[in-house]
């Protein structure tokens, strides 16, 4: 074992200097590399102003808006934050009350050490309704969020209206090489420096088009990934839900088993070409949940939502009217 561990620390240093030559660049390059008629969009928007709430003893980052219809949650994946919903928020806060919270161990929310499951997820989610008195809401869930929200439907059926699944975690064992790695050697992620280039890298494995990442997430995800907890956080929620296999069958299994249970309409949405979840499982999804629509987007990675904003927003709204 001992050459184990010396053959790991030789890998993560190698990393560790690839990663730093390549960051000094990036750091330059970045700025140039964004469309420019996402920039120009983003450049455009005001994002909302953030607001912090207890839930329990986790100090929570939200937004919120809108003051008309019913109330709407959306849930961003493993290891992302509300950032991810930029272009959608105030779209949707037009016709409903809109909420959207870093997960705990997620953005700028609080990150305790424990392991961080779906059901201690589902748990979080029901008591950040409950701190907001939210008895009822219709939720919009991305990856790891998705299967969240099909644990939280299956749990309290009576509290969720309609559902939007985007890529969503929990619908088979298949995910991508990159996560199934750093769960399975975690020490990579322990001992990696955070940069710009590790930060780029893993948001352009959410896209189809690497030019839809505005420059600013760039920067804000490397400053957050510097945090405190932060890579303690996200080690966690791989190893907890992943293995060199792929999703973990505890994970999965009791999902896929109860889909014919889930009463609430669900549009289920998926980029063509995710590298991330496979988009077979959109199909996995759509055959045994009961009252369902399903829309593929073609050219598409893992954020629908981001890589086609206007499409992906008149697509909710007409699903949620």
């Amino acid at each position: 074992m001992a050459w184990l561990n010396v053959r790991s620390k030789f890998l993560t240093k190698l990393l560790q200097r690839s990663i730093h030559a390549f960051d000094r660049s990036i750091t330059h390059r970045v700025a140039t590399t964004t469309n420019p008629v996402f920039q120009n969009v983003y450049n455009k928007i005001k994002l909302p102003e953030d607001q912090y709430i207890r839930v329990g003893v986790i100090k929570t980052r939200y937004w919120s808006a809108g003051t008309k219809g019913s109330p709407l949650i959306l849930l961003h994946g493993g290891g992302s934050s509300i950032e991810v919903w930029t272009y959608n928020f105030d779209a949707l806060a037009q016709n409903h009350q809109v909420y959207a919270f870093d997960m705990v161990g997620s953005g700028l929310s609080d990150k305790p050490e424990l392991p961080y499951s779906l059901d201690y997820q589902v748990q979080f989610l029901t008591d950040f309704m409950n701190a907001l008195n939210i008895d009822k809401a219709n939720i919009i869930a991305n990856s790891m969020g998705g299967g969240i929200i099909l644990k939280f439907a299956l749990k309290y059926p009576e509290r969720i209206g309609k559902i939007v699944l985007i890529s969503s975690l929990g619908l088979g064992k298949e995910i991508s090489i990159y996560h199934r790695f750093l769960a399975a050697v975690p020490v990579i992620a322990k001992f990696a420096q955070p940069s710009r280039f590790g930060a780029k890298l893993m948001l352009k494995k959410n896209v189809y088009n690497p030019k839809a990442i505005p420059s600013e997430w760039v920067e804000n995800s490397f400053q957050r990934f510097k945090m405190p907890g932060r890579k303690q956080a996200l080690i966690s929620i791989l190893k907890t839900n992943l293995n060199l296999g792929g999703v973990r069958e505890e994970v999965f299994m009791p999902i896929v088993q109860q889909l014919a249970h889930i009463r609430a309409p669900t549009l289920i949405i998926w980029g063509n070409q995710d590298a991330v979840l496979p988009v077979t499982h959109a199909h996995i999804a759509n055959k045994y949940i009961p009252n369902t629509s399903l829309h593929i987007f073609d050219k598409c990675g893992h954020w629908p939502h981001v890589e086609y904003p206007q499409k992906f927003n008149q697509l909710v709204l007409k699903f949620l009217h």
